[in-house]
C-alpha cells in the first residue's frame, strides 16, 4: 500500500509543479500551494503528512475543476449566457480594447496582449501586408502569431482580423480578382453573386483572415463619384438583389432566426460588412465623402433598402460612411445609427467606423480628437478602425468613461455586440487559422467562376454601323488582326483600383491573371496573325491589310476621392487611338472603365462598342463574347449619359435623355460550332 502511495504522490508532485499557475489562482492561494510543495521536501516517511497532503491535493483538484470551467468558454451554453458570463468578468480596459481595431503595421502579439486589442486589419498599403507577394502560409503565420497574443490574455478573447475583399481577395497575390460591382450589377444574377461570395470567403480564409469589409451596397447616383464602380447600380432594387453575396460570404442564416442577429456558418465562411451606411452614393456632385442632400423619404427609399435585406440575411457588421446627410456626418449621426439601425431595424451585429472615420468628424480632420470620440460613441459606433493611433484612442476613451463623459452602458452595448459576432463565428472554439484552405487561393474553379461573371457583366452598346451588318461575333479565322490600346495588355488597368494596393497598379506584375491580348491570342486560329501595338501610328494602320481591329482603352486605376472626375473623359491616348484605328479599319472598341464615360464623339466612327467595366483577372471572359463562344446578355445597370452637363441623371428623372438608357444592351447568339 505504501509503495502505491509513494509513487502516486511523486506523480502528483510533478503534476503540481507543471500545472499552469493561473489555473490554480481561483480558489487556491499561492501560500496554499507552497504548503503542499513544502510537505514533499520533508519526505514521505510520515503517514500523517501523507494524509494531510492527500486532503490538500483533493481540495486543490476540486478548486482546479471549479476554476477551469467558465460558461463563456462552453459552446453548449446559450449565446446570451456566454456573453453575460464574459462581460461580468471584463474590466473597463479589456472592454475598450475589444472596441479598438489597429493596423497590422503597428501591431504585435505583445501589443495585442498589453492592450487587449479586439481586432486587427490590413489596409491596402505595402506596410500593412506581411510581404510583397506573400503566400497563404505567410499570411496564416502572421494571423496566428497575432492571435497567440489574444488567446494568452487573462480572458483569452480572440481577435478578429479584417481586410478589404471587395472584388475577390484583392489585396493578396495570386487571388482570383472578380469584376468590380459596377459590372456585377449588370448580371442581375443573385445566384452568381452568392457563388462569388462563397468563393471569396474561401480565399480570404486561405490567408487565415476571418472578416471581409464587403459588400459595398452604395447606390451610386452620380458617376462623377470616384467610388461608383463599387456600386452595383443606380437602381436600389438591383443593389438590394445583389445582397445575396452576403449569405455567400457568411452562409445561409437558419430559418426562423431572430431578425437582426449576425450569422457566420463555419470555418469556411467569413464575417461580412455592409457599407457605407448611409447615402454614400448620393453626395452632391458625386464628391467623395461629401454631403447627401436629400429629404428623409428620398434617403430611405433610395439608399436604405439594401440594408433592410442585409440585416434580414444576418450581416455581421455595418460600416458607417465618411459622408454626411444634410450636413450631419454619418459618424456622429445618432438618429440613423442608434435610433434607426439598432433600435428600429433591430440590428444586433456591431457597427464599425471607416478607417480613421471619427477623425473626419471635424474639419480639418483630427482637429478635436476627444470630441470626435465622444461624438462617435454617442452616435452608436461599436468598433473603431483607428489604425495607427490605438494608444491615444484607448487612453482618451478610458478617461472619458471614468469621468462619466461617456456612459458605461454605451461601452457595454458595443462590447456585447462585438462578442456576439465573435461567439457566433466560432472564434472561441477555433481561434487559429487552418493551413488547409491555402489550396483555394486563385484555384481554377474560382477563376472559371470569375470568367463566367465577366461574360455576364459585359454590355454590347453597338454592333455594326447598320443592323444588317453586325461586326460581332468576330471571326477566329481572320488572316491578320490588330490589337491596340493602353488596356489591351495591362492586367492592372483591367482590374482597376482596390487591387493589391489602394489605388491599384498599372502593368502586368501585380498578380496572376490573363490580359485581353493574351486571351485573343489563345482564342483565334493558330494561323491568324495577331499584331499588337499599344498606340499605332497612321502608317502602320493604313499600310497593313487588317481584317479588323480590337481597341481596348479606358480609365487608369483609381480609388475613392482620387477617382472623382468632373469631366469623365477617356484619358489620352485612348481617344487618339480610337480615331486613328477606327477611322481606317473595322473595329470593336472595348471600354475598361469604372463607370459610363464620354463616348458620344466617337460612336459614329466605331463599328462595335462594348462596356467591359473592370473585369478583373480573367480576360478570357471578354474574348468568350467577342468571338462568339457565348452570346452577349448584359443590360446596363447604370444610365449612360450624353454629356456630363446632364448629371446627375438617373432612370425616372424628368430630364432623362441618355445616350444609352438604363436596361439597354444588345444581344448576340453564340456562334454555332
Amino acid at each position: 500500500m505504501w509503495t502505491i502511495c509513494s509513487s502516486t504522490l511523486i506523480s502528483l508532485r510533478k503534476s503540481l509543479l507543471t500545472t499552469h499557475w493561473q489555473a490554480l489562482s481561483s480558489g487556491l492561494t499561492r501560500a496554499f500551494l507552497k504548503i503542499i510543495l513544502s510537505l514533499f521536501t520533508m519526505g514521505v516517511n510520515n503517514m500523517q503528512k501523507v494524509l494531510v497532503l492527500l486532503t490538500l491535493v483533493m481540495c486543490c483538484w476540486a478548486s482546479m475543476a471549479k476554476a477551469e470551467y467558465f460558461k463563456y468558454k462552453d459552446p453548449k451554453q446559450r449565446l446570451g449566457v456566454r456573453i453575460k458570463d464574459l462581460m461580468k468578468r471584463m474590466t473597463l480596459e479589456e472592454k475598450i480594447g475589444q472596441m479598438t481595431q489597429a493596423d497590422k503595421s503597428v501591431a504585435s502579439k505583445e501589443i495585442i496582449k498589453k492592450y487587449n486589442l479586439g481586432s486587427i486589419l490590413s489596409i491596402p498599403f505595402p506596410i500593412s501586408l506581411p510581404a510583397e507577394g506573400a503566400s497563404p502560409k505567410t499570411w496564416v503565420d502572421l494571423v496566428n502569431d497575432l492571435q497567440s497574443g489574444s488567446i494568452s490574455t487573462r480572458l483569452g478573447i480572440p481577435m478578429i482580423y479584417g481586410i478589404d475583399a471587395v472584388h475577390g481577395h484583392n489585396n493578396v497575390y495570386n487571388a482570383t480578382i472578380f469584376p468590380h460591382n459596377v459590372g456585377l450589377g449588370v448580371t442581375r444574377d443573385p445566384v452568381l453573386l452568392k457563388k462569388i461570395g462563397a468563393a471569396t470567403a474561401l480565399e480570404v480564409r486561405a490567408t487565415g483572415i476571418q472578416y471581409a469589409f464587403a459588400p459595398c451596397i452604395a447606390v451610386c447616383r452620380d458617376p462623377r463619384w470616384g467610388r461608383c464602380y463599387e456600386s452595383y447600380s443606380e437602381d436600389p432594387k438591383i443593389v438590394k438583389l445583389m445582397t445575396e453575396i452576403i449569405p455567400g460570404l457568411q452562409g445561409d442564416i437558419p430559418v426562423g432566426s431572430r431578425k437582426g442577429v449576425p450569422f457566420v456558418g463555419g470555418q469556411n465562411k467569413v464575417a461580412a460588412c455592409a457599407k457605407h451606411y448611409l447615402g454614400d452614393g448620393g453626395t452632391h456632385l458625386g464628391v467623395d465623402e461629401g454631403d447627401t442632400i436629400i429629404d428623409a423619404k428620398g434617403l430611405f427609399s433610395i439608399h436604405m433598402p439594401a440594408y433592410y435585406d442585409s440585416i434580414i440575411k444576418g450581416v455581421s457588421t455595418i460600416m458607417t460612411s465618411y459622408s454626411s446627410w444634410n450636413g450631419v456626418k454619418m459618424h456622429k449621426n445618432r438618429f440613423l445609427v442608434t435610433d434607426y439601425l439598432k433600435n428600429t431595424l433591430k440590428f444586433r451585429g456591431f457597427v464599425i467606423s471607416d478607417f480613421q472615420g471619427i477623425d473626419r468628424i471635424t474639419t480639418p480632420p483630427n482637429a478635436n480628437y476627444t470630441y470626435s470620440i465622444i461624438a462617435g460613441m454617442n452616435a452608436g459606433i461599436d468598433m473603431f478602425m483607428v489604425g495607427f493611433t490605438y494608444e491615444d484612442f484607448i487612453t482618451r476613451l478610458t478617461y472619458l468613461v471614468k469621468n462619466k463623459f461617456i456612459p458605461m452602458r454605451r461601452i457595454n452595448d458595443a462590447v456585447k455586440r462585438i462578442l456576439r459576432v465573435k461567439f457566433t463565428m466560432g472564434l472561441f472554439e477555433n481561434p487559429l487559422a487552418d493551413y488547409s484552405y491555402a489550396k483555394y487561393l486563385g484555384c481554377q474553379e474560382h477563376r472559371d467562376l470569375a470568367r463566367e461573371a465577366v461574360r455576364k457583366s459585359l454590355v454590347l452598346l453597338k454592333n455594326g454601323k447598320s443592323v444588317e451588318n453586325p461586326l460581332l461575333p468576330l471571326s477566329k479565322k481572320a488572316s491578320k488582326i490588330l490589337v491596340a490600346g493602353s488596356h489591351a495588355d495591362n492586367l492592372g488597368n483591367q482590374c482597376g483600383g482596390w487591387t493589391i494596393q489602394w489605388q491599384g497598379l498599372s502593368g502586368n506584375n501585380l498578380t496572376a491573371g490573363t490580359t485581353i491580348l493574351s486571351a485573343v491570342k489563345t482564342t483565334v486560329n493558330p494561323r491568324t496573325q495577331v499584331v499588337y501595338v499599344e498606340n499605332p501610328d497612321d502608317k502602320l494602320v493604313k499600310s497593313n491589310k487588317f481584317d479588323y481591329a480590337i481597341v481596348v482603352v479606358g480609365e487608369y486605376p483609381y480609388a475613392e476621392l482620387l477617382g472623382d472626375s468632373s469631366n469623365l473623359t477617356i484619358p489620352e491616348p485612348g481617344p487618339s487611338t480610337i480615331k486613328r484605328v477606327c477611322g481606317s479599319v473595322k473595329c470593336v472598341v472595348v471600354l475598361i472603365t469604372g463607370r459610363p464615360v464620354v463616348v458620344q464623339p466617337y460612336v459614329e466612327t466605331i463599328d462595335a462598342l462594348v462596356a467591359a467595366w473592370l473585369p478583373g483577372t480573367e480576360g478570357q471572359g471578354v474574348t468568350d463574347l467577342l468571338f462568339g463562344d457565348y452570346g452577349f446578355t448584359g443590360k446596363l445597370a447604370r444610365t449612360w449619359f450624353k454629356s456630363v452637363g446632364q448629371l446627375p441623371m438617373n432612370v425616372g428623372d424628368p430630364h432623362y435623355d441618355p445616350l444609352y438608357p438604363f436596361g439597354f444592351g444588345l444581344t448576340t447568339e453564340p456562334r454555332k460550332k
